[in-house]
């Protein structure tokens, strides 16, 4: 008898993992449920200086407003140890696909955008900025678990 094939493991990466990939976590997470898919889902940072902040309070906002939960736990730091388990690792920008592939070019295959453009990190700027956040990663988060889920 041959098992069941296991789930997609996916790590959203963005800058201090406070803002854009909490947000693409939560949005997973709650869109692979809602369609009964499994996958196991986490998000980490490039940079380290966040390590162990909650996610951006505009963030979790802009989820709780459209009924996703956003994960309840600490920044981290991407580990070159990510690598080996997570079947995709997906930046939020060029430039963290690029560090990605630099910290571990073995798994280069792995890596690659959300979108074809940049998700602009919103932590500087407004509400409307976090909402056009948002809707940029849901959007790439429907494609993802669209390709994700044929066979």
């Amino acid at each position: 008898m041959q098992a069941p094939p296991r789930a997609p493991r996916v790590l959203f990466i963005c800058t201090g993992n406070i803002c854009r990939s909490p947000t693409a976590h939560a949005l997973l997470v709650h869109k692979a449920q809602a369609a009964g898919f499994p996958v196991e889902v986490d998000s980490a940072a490039i940079e380290s200086h966040t390590r162990g902040w909650p996610a951006d309070e505009r963030a979790v906002g802009q989820a709780l407003r459209r009924g996703v939960a956003m994960p309840a736990r600490g920044a981290r730091p991407v580990d070159a140890r990510d690598f080996a388990h997570y079947d995709h690792v997906i930046g939020m920008t060029r430039g963290h696909c690029e560090d990605l592939r630099a910290l571990a070019p073995a798994h280069a295959a792995k890596v690659r955008m959300l979108l074809d453009a940049d998700v602009p990190d919103p932590w500087y700027g407004s509400e409307a900025d976090f909402s056009r956040a948002f809707e940029m990663i849901e959007r790439g988060v429907d494609e993802l678990l669209e390709s994700l889920s044929k066979p």
